[in-house]
C-alpha cells in the first residue's frame, strides 16, 4: 500500500478513536498489522503511532480553549482556571509515574500484541455495556466541584489504559462515573487529562527513539497529524453531544464484536 495512504488511514483511525471508548492505540496496532506498511520503517512507525496523537490533542485544546485557557482578565476566572489545571496535574501524576517506570516493559511485552488488544477489547466491552449501572443518583454536574482526591483516583484508573486495547478515555470516564461524576463531567475531565498525558507520552517516546526522520517521513508525520486533528475535532463535538443522553452500550458491543473477529482471523 502507498506510504502516504497508510499515514492518512492511521491519522483517520487516531482521530476517530482517541476520545471515544474503543481504544485508539488498540485500533492503530490492529490497522498497522492488517495493512501493508512495509514501505515505512519500524523505527518510523513506532514513533509515528505516538506523535500522531498530537493532532488529537490540539483538537481538544481548540474545542475547550475557553474552559482551560488561563489567559483571561477576570481574577476570579483566572483562579478557577489555575485550580482546574492543578487538578489536571494531580490526575496525571499516577500515569506519569507508572508510565516512566514501566514504559520499556509495556512496549516490549504488550505494545503490538494483537491477542492482548483483542482480549482487552472484549473484556472492557462487557464493562462499558454496564456503564449505565455505575451512575450515581446525585452526581457532580460541575467540573469545578471535582475534588483533588477524586482527580487523583481518576488518574489511577488512567494507568489501566497503558495496556493496549483498554481505552484511556473509556476507563477514565468510567472511573469518574464510579467516583460520582456525571457522564458529561467525567468525559470533559478525561479530555483535559489527555492534554498533558498524551503530550508527555509523545515527549517520552521522542526522547527514547529520536526524530531522525527523512524529509519524506517528516511530511508523512505532518499529514497524519493534520488528518488526526481534523477528524478528532469532529468526533469530540459529536461525542460530547452523544453522551448527554446515551450510554456506552453501542461502544461495548462494537468492542466485543471487533475483538472476536480479530481473534478468529488470527486463529
Amino acid at each position: 500500500m502507498n506510504a502516504l495512504l497508510v499515514v492518512i488511514i492511521l491519522g483517520i483511525v487516531e482521530g476517530l478513536t482517541e476520545f471515544i471508548p474503543v481504544s485508539s492505540t488498540g485500533h492503530m496496532i490492529l490497522v498497522e498489522q492488517f495493512i501493508n506498511s512495509s514501505q515505512l520503517s519500524k523505527e518510523f512507525m513506532d514513533t509515528f503511532l505516538i506523535v500522531v496523537q498530537l493532532g488529537a490533542i490540539l483538537a481538544v485544546v481548540l474545542i475547550f480553549w475557553n474552559d482551560i485557557s488561563p489567559f483571561v482578565k477576570d481574577r476570579k476566572e483566572i483562579k478557577e482556571k489555575i485550580t482546574l489545571w492543578s487538578k489536571i496535574i494531580v490526575g496525571v501524576l499516577p500515569a506519569a509515574v507508572v508510565g516512566i517506570l514501566l514504559d520499556d516493559y509495556i512496549s516490549e511485552y504488550f505494545f503490538g500484541n494483537v491477542i492482548i488488544v483483542s482480549v482487552m477489547l472484549i473484556l472492557y466491552g462487557f464493562i462499558f455495556m454496564k456503564e449505565k449501572n455505575f451512575e450515581k443518583t446525585n452526581c457532580i454536574e460541575d467540573i469545578r466541584k471535582l475534588t483533588y482526591k477524586t482527580a487523583f483516583f481518576i488518574g489511577g484508573f488512567q494507568c489501566l489504559a497503558m495496556i493496549p486495547g483498554t481505552s484511556r478515555s473509556g476507563v477514565t470516564i468510567i472511573g469518574g462515573i464510579l467516583l460520582g461524576l456525571s457522564r458529561g463531567v467525567a468525559a470533559e475531565y478525561s479530555f483535559f487529562l489527555a492534554i498533558p498525558i498524551m503530550a508527555g507520552a509523545t515527549l517520552l517516546k521522542v526522547m527514547k527513539n529520536g526524530l531522525n526522520f527523512s524529509l519524506e517521513e517528516w511530511k508523512f508525520t505532518a499529514v497524519g497529524t493534520l488528518v488526526s486533528f481534523v477528524v478528532a475535532y469532529i468526533v469530540i463535538k459529536w461525542f460530547m453531544s452523544y453522551i448527554k443522553s446515551r450510554d456506552f452500550k453501542i461502544f461495548g458491543v462494537y468492542r466485543i464484536v471487533l475483538g472476536i473477529l480479530v481473534l478468529i482471523s488470527i486463529f
